[in-house]
């Protein structure tokens, strides 16, 4: 089987030439690597031909955030014909053997259902699991999910990008990620309408370090924290989700936006933060 990595980067060219180095030193080595530069100003396309020539490099003339440097990049993968993209941030960087635990779990799977998606581990640099990118468990077959964990896999119902093996043909069976998402919940939307009629697996044995400055989650966002907002009300619109699901959802998200005013002291500018997500959206297009 073939594998492509695809790595999307932006204005970050230390944290992409470690992420660059760990990939390209995987003891199962990728196939092809594939970097998406969203409109860099850092100099980071400069550096990747110059330490990673062999490397294709793909420019975006505007910065279309992680959403529409991975609805790029997988796009490309696609037109390369590849059976896996293997995806991940700059800030990602995977254990030697990551890859090679994620597609060994391919020929142990002792009757499990054949995987679209497979998910590293991903723990911040002090080890914890990382806040931003905690498995979603399907708990709805709970039989098929203490199987999975007898063969040492969770059964997923929705994963975060870093270090995240996902079938181009399921790609192509369900869309790939929405540009308008810009960050932030753009790869729960794409993996929960994989995983909504298809099965993924986190490997536990796989591990990747997503190196952010801090350990933070969607409250800790400040101003960013529109597009949990935003993101979060284009879900629920959209049929990534099951309806009993978008219950659940709504719980989270109203956590998740009294976490953040509580944080920010209920100030006027989280108060208009959380506001303009509300009204972008609840009126514009989900899907475009």
């Amino acid at each position: 089987m073939s594998v492509a990595a695809v790595v999307v980067t932006h204005n970050r060219r230390e944290l992409l030439r470690e992420c660059l180095a760990a990939v390209q030193g995987q003891t199962r080595p990728a196939d092809h690597i594939l970097v998406v530069d969203n409109a860099s100003t850092d100099g980071t396309p400069d550096l990747v031909r110059a330490e990673f020539g062999e490397l294709e490099l793909v420019e975006l003339a505007t910065n279309e955030g992680g959403a529409g440097g991975f609805h790029e990049g997988m796009k490309v993968g696609l037109e390369r014909d590849f059976d896996w993209l293997w995806v991940m941030d700059d800030d990602t960087i995977p254990q030697p053997d990551a890859l090679e635990r994620l597609l060994e779990r391919l020929d142990d799977l002792d009757g499990l259902p054949e995987p679209s998606i497979l998910a590293s581990k991903i723990v911040w640099t002090d080890g914890r699991v990382h806040p931003m990118n905690a498995p979603g468990p399907a708990m709805l077959d709970i039989d098929l999910f203490v199987q999975a964990v007898g063969r040492g896999m969770i059964l997923l119902r929705s994963s975060t990008f870093p270090s995240m093996l996902v079938r181009t043909d399921a790609i192509r069976r369900h869309r790939l990620p929405y540009k308008h998402f810009f960050l932030w919940s753009d790869d729960i939307d794409f993996t929960a309408r994989i995983l909504r009629d298809e099965v993924g697996y986190m490997v536990p044995a796989s591990v990747a370090v997503h190196k952010t400055a801090h350990a933070h989650g969607p409250s800790d966002g400040g101003p960013r924290f529109y597009y949990a907002v935003r993101n979060g009300l284009f879900i629920l619109r959209g049929d990534a989700l099951r309806p009993k699901e978008k219950i659940g959802h709504v719980l989270v998200m109203s956590e998740q936006t009294r976490q953040y005013l509580i944080k920010n002291r209920f100030s006027l500018s989280a108060l208009r933060t959380v506001l303009r997500g509300l009204r972008h959206g609840l009126l514009r297009s989900p899907t475009s």
